[in-house]
């Protein structure tokens, strides 16, 4: 229909639902598909005649009751004014978050080929990826497009078991690095420096072992290394500490390692698997200790303790596994 002025940017279509019946000449009461508070809300026709409310007929709910039985083969229709029937258009791109009633979008409306997953997660909080740096030394993070929010879980070298001391002796296992777990917002950090600690090495057969060195994602968090192992002639022979942990939202304790036992090889077939196992870090355990003919063996596990050395094998304490850095991604 043409209009003074703009053109509405709505379109819009009103119409009165009408419900026609079947006339018999005798029935003069009928249901209404649409409920009525009164005759008022109806307009009746018999024979294409309106008919005058409260007098020709009466109406409540939804049942219509005519005065007379309409006569068979007449054409009886009624228009239910009390409720009408409006169709909108709105604009392109008019409906906002806001008009929409929360959780009453179902997966019926959502598209079929519609990627939640992986790379196709765009614009929500979803994991989009994962960065790892596992190998001893410095290294340069870079956060990908799209990234706000990264979880970092920082664990530092594991320290080297203790060598043997003398015979009969069992070293003892190296401390597992510390880890520092942490969720950092990124949106405003492009690079960060992460260090990855080495495993602790280089102790002989009869000395200590070595300490892990610390990993850290740039100054957010840091986990320590490892200490190492004593070696098996020194009486106390006790395993290394595991190594702490700072600047987490979770900051937790590497595992010691196994003590070693000084003079507690009785023959040289002893294969008493107790002594000087590495510590187990967060993410999982160390190096079996040295038995008989059987060396000790390097840390299992990222940031896990080595294996204090025996006599009865190349009496090395192993070395402590390498630490980890690993950077969860989220948009």
């Amino acid at each position: 229909m043409p209009f003074i002025g703009t053109t509405p940017t709505q379109g819009f279509v009103s119409s009165f639902p009408k419900q026609s019946f079947t006339p018999d000449g005798s029935t003069t009461v009928f249901t209404l598909t649409n409920p009525v508070a009164n005759a008022n809300d109806l307009e009746v026709f018999v024979g294409n005649v309106r008919q005058e409310p409260t007098t020709a007929y009466t109406a409540a709910g939804t049942t219509l009751t005519m005065s007379e039985a309409p006569a068979s083969g007449l054409n009886f229709y009624v228009i239910n004014k009390g409720f009408a029937q409006v169709t909108t258009t709105p604009p392109v791109n008019s409906i906002s978050t806001d008009k929409i009633i929360n959780a009453n979008v179902t997966s019926a409306k959502l598209a079929s080929t519609l990627d939640l997953s992986g790379t196709g997660r765009t614009g929500h909080g979803g994991l989009k990826s994962v960065q790892v740096f596992d190998t001893a030394g410095t290294h340069t993070y870079t956060k990908p497009t799209g990234i706000s929010t990264v979880k970092v879980t920082v664990t530092g070298g594991g320290g080297q078991g203790g060598g043997y001391g003398a015979a009969n002796d069992f070293g003892a296992g190296g401390g597992a690095g510390g880890t520092a777990i942490k969720v950092i917002d990124v949106s405003s950090i492009s690079t960060v420096t992460v260090n990855v600690g080495a495993g602790g090495s280089g102790g002989g057969t009869g000395a200590d072992g070595n300490g892990g060195s610390g990993s850290s994602f740039g100054s957010h968090a840091t986990g320590n290394g490892g200490s190492g192992g004593r070696h098996g002639n020194r009486g106390d022979t006790y395993g290394g500490a595991g190594g702490t942990a700072t600047g987490g939202d979770i900051n937790l304790l590497g595992g010691s390692g196994n003590n070693g036992q000084d003079n507690a090889l009785t023959n040289g077939t002893d294969y008493r698997p107790t002594w000087g196992i590495g510590g187990a870090s967060f993410w999982g355990g160390g190096g079996r200790g040295g038995v008989y003919n059987i060396s000790a063996a390097e840390g299992r596990a990222p940031g896990s303790g080595g294996g204090g050395g025996a006599s009865a094998g190349n009496g090395l304490g192993a070395a402590g596994k390498v630490g980890i850095v690993y950077v969860e991604e989220f948009a």
